[in-house]
């Protein structure tokens, strides 16, 4: 976890006063809950959110108003990334299914545009290689597209372009809050620490594309003003479903032990 100094001089007002950036991390995605309940413990309430796939999902709850508590209840209640774990082995490429049906289900929203929070999504255009940003129009197909993880399941077709998990490109989509927050926090639920245990394909498989988002990740660290990476999530794997509770409580703790360090004034009375 960092912290960057902030400026002493003033600046020009910023539309928006917090914005909150969200990583993609499949089941580590937990964590962004716990994240959500310790700012909003603290009087800390997002002005707008960019999230990317597990990132996209949390976002997507919480700007369409359901408190964190609710939020990690109803995960745990459709037991969110279970299907990954039962999927892999049976067939390769799992189906969306579940999980669009969660939040076709729970959202309120259908659109961007009815959201109560501003929220930006990316996914990546397979067919020109760029991230693409969206924060109007349809909901749904967005935030699945966003979530569609390489190897695991099937890209997402809309109007016509093919798209991807959006950490393929962009797991840390910082770009568009840049210089339109008084205080820009941003979490990454995927530290990076050595590992020799490659005992499986699918170990080296997940270890891979850990390496690649981490690349373009790491180089972002500095541009936030305030920085989450819990340490302790190196000790659970992008499907460890079975952790999902622990790997909420340490996104919890983590944010709580940063924010008692630094002193944020609340922008809202819980």
């Amino acid at each position: 976890m960092k912290l960057k100094r902030m400026r002493s001089f003033r600046t020009p007002a910023k539309e928006h006063q917090y914005g909150l950036v969200l990583s993609g991390g499949a089941a580590r995605g937990y964590a962004h809950v716990g994240v959500l309940k310790a700012l909003n413990e603290a009087g800390i309430y997002p002005d707008i959110i960019s999230g990317v796939s597990a990132g996209a999902i949390a976002g997507a709850f919480y700007a369409d108003g359901h408190h964190p508590d609710a939020i990690i209840e109803m995960f745990f209640r459709n037991n969110l990334y279970e299907y990954i774990k039962l999927s892999i082995p049976r067939m390769g490429i799992a189906s969306m299914t579940k999980i669009r049906e969660l939040l076709r289900n729970n959202l309120h929203a259908n659109t961007f545009e009815e959201l109560q929070t501003p929220l930006i999504v990316n996914a990546t255009d397979l067919n020109h290689g760029k991230t693409v940003y969206f924060s109007k129009g349809k909901l749904l197909d967005v935030v699945i597209a966003s979530s569609a993880m390489p190897i695991l399941f099937n890209p997402v077709k809309i109007d016509g372009t093919t798209y991807a998990d959006g950490g393929i490109m962009n797991n840390l989509p910082i770009e568009p809050l840049m210089n339109k927050c008084e205080t820009l926090i941003a979490v990454n639920v995927n530290p990076l620490t050595a590992k020799d245990d490659f005992n499986n394909l699918a170990s080296v498989a997940e270890r891979t594309f850990q390496l690649g988002v981490y690349a373009h990740t790491s180089l972002k660290k500095d541009k936030p003003d305030v920085y989450i990476e819990p340490y302790e999530l190196h000790n659970y794997g992008l499907v460890q479903v079975s952790k999902g509770r622990e790997i909420y409580e340490t996104g919890y703790e983590a944010a709580k032990s940063l924010l008692k360090q630094i002193k944020l004034k609340p922008n809202k009375v819980g």
